[in-house]
């Protein structure tokens, strides 16, 4: 319908929110401008949806030199495993100008500005590029934490400013590394991805190199043990905030891995897989007992979620075609159900001025629509099957049984803990007799209803009906792992796993 429909997708958000920064707009006049650019983002999406071929190569194509004698270019495009994560973006971010009226302007421009910046970091298919809209999508973060967060929001921006500084430079340092080694082993520079994805990197170097990656996309994933940020970040941001973190842009640090660090580094990243994959585990049993011992709903959920990406990690660190799959399905259940979650406790603190569980009980009786609603997201959240995240995650334990018996038997485990303290918070909250604060409990209103019905609607079709999704996503994965052969491994022999085990198509 549109050329150049991803620039637009990017751009336009992102310079709405910096003309709302600079022009005196009411926080009102703010939001529905901010509304009706997101909105204009998801037409927009749904056009590259319905165009999209499940080539398994990158389409909707846009190349423009930007720095020619470096091989810098603007270069974006989507494929089966960028597809399905921009839809998430432009699909979830209309929704937070319905829920919240009456923010600042300024929350609604750095709103603008980060969903542009992490459509950019999707769709961009030049690795300096990408940095550059990495970078982009965090200062937004920073500014709505550190001036619309809670009581302890200072710590926490502090902390979370810190970890992704500190991420961004090692990035910076290994695709510096990058780049230098394709100079070196062809004589012209390039930063495409699918040049760089020619390379041929192993040994010492390439190792610190691949492990400078590992930890900005471990930080934003987060992965144990770069996840202290999160608890307080999550806890103190504003839902908007909180909502972005943990549905779109924890997303994208996984995409991190699979775009840049497997084809890349394949040779390492298959020596030490097994590190990777424990490391996602320890972090979904630990993110898991933390979340039973959590007092606040708000911190609870957050636990949760940095649980469960443990195993979108676990995915990805599989290496095979079946767990590739499962992890860029689970990504967008993932993503719409925990993204869900904090929206509804951000209403839910918005009406009753508390976050304590102690506080709540009853919520069901007074409010139908809301606990039904919460009920699908929160149960869509651990995998109950006929939801969303219950294909992904039997993908991904699948994918991981036939990598590691045992990383597939822990990573099931885990998943069963989740439902544990998930149902425990659910039960205290709805169905606990009720006090003086949640017998004014007012149910959603029919606006709000409308605005979280396509998120509970794509739970339910992701849940009893995965092919139409799933058609698109195979191609790029199996082109991903051109070579759907899993690395066999049993004890320590999976540290040392041979090279030749791993074989991703370089074109």
């Amino acid at each position: 319908m549109f050329q150049h429909l991803l620039s637009v997708m990017i751009f336009l958000p992102i310079l709405a929110g910096l003309l709302l920064l600079m022009e005196k707009k009411k926080k009102k006049s703010a939001r529905i401008i901010g509304f009706g650019v997101s909105l204009a983002v998801l037409v927009l999406s749904f056009d590259v949806y319905t165009a999209f071929q499940a080539t398994g190569v990158l389409e909707e194509v846009e190349i423009m030199r930007w720095i020619p004698s470096l091989g810098i270019a603007y270069h974006v495009g989507v494929d089966g495993l960028s597809l399905f994560i921009v839809m998430a973006c432009a699909v979830l971010l209309p929704i937070v100008y319905v829920l919240f009226k009456t923010q600042a302007k300024g929350y609604y421009a750095n709103l603008l500005i980060v969903q542009g910046a992490m459509l950019g970091a999707l769709c961009a298919a030049d690795i300096i590029l990408f940095y550059v809209f990495w970078e982009i999508m965090l200062l937004p973060i920073f500014f709505m934490l550190g001036l619309y967060g809670g009581q302890k929001r200072i710590a926490a921006t502090l902390k979370i400013t810190l970890y992704t500084i500190a991420g961004s430079l090692f990035m910076l340092a290994s695709l510096i590394y990058i780049a230098t080694q394709y100079h070196a082993q062809t004589g012209v520079w390039s930063f495409a991805m699918s040049d760089i994805a020619m390379l041929d990197l192993s040994g010492q170097s390439a190792a610190i190199a691949l492990f400078g990656l590992m930890i900005a996309f471990a930080i934003k994933i987060p992965l144990f043990p770069f996840h202290t940020w999160l608890p307080d970040a999550y806890t103190e941001a504003p839902s908007a905030a909180t909502f972005v973190l943990s549905a779109i842009m924890a997303k994208i640090g996984v995409y991190g891995v699979i775009r840049l660090a497997v084809p890349v580094f394949e040779p390492e990243f298959a020596r030490y897989a097994i590190l990777f994959a424990y490391s996602g585990l320890i972090g979904m049993l630990y993110c898991g007992i933390a979340a039973i011992a959590q007092k606040d709903c708000k911190r609870l959920v957050a636990f949760s979620s940095a649980s469960h990406m443990g195993i979108i990690a676990v995915g990805v660190f599989s290496m095979n075609v079946q767990a590739l799959t499962g992890t860029v399905y689970q990504i967008v259940a993932h993503a719409t159900s925990t993204g869900a979650l904090f929206l509804l406790l951000g209403l839910m603190e918005e009406r009753m001025q508390t976050r304590k569980i102690s506080e709540l009980g009853g919520i069901a009786a007074k409010a139908p629509l809301f606990a039904l609603y919460f009920a699908i997201v929160m149960l869509a959240s651990v995998g109950l099957p006929g939801t969303s995240g219950f294909v992904g995650e039997f993908f991904i334990i699948l994918g991981a049984l036939k990598f590691n018996i045992l990383v597939g038997v822990l990573a099931g485990t885990a998943v069963i803990v989740g439902v544990c303290y998930m149902l425990w918070m659910f039960q205290r909250v709805f169905f606990e007799k009720s006090n003086a604060k949640t017998e004014q409990f007012r149910d959603l209103t029919p606006a709000e209803g409308f605005a979280l019905l396509p998120i509970i609607v794509l739970i339910l079709l992701m849940g009893i009906y995965p092919h139409p999704f799933l058609q698109k996503i195979e191609p790029s994965t199996a082109r991903q792992f051109a070579v759907a052969k899993t690395v066999v491994a049993q004890g320590s022999s999976q540290t040392t796993a041979l090279p030749s085990e791993f074989t991703t198509e370089k074109n």
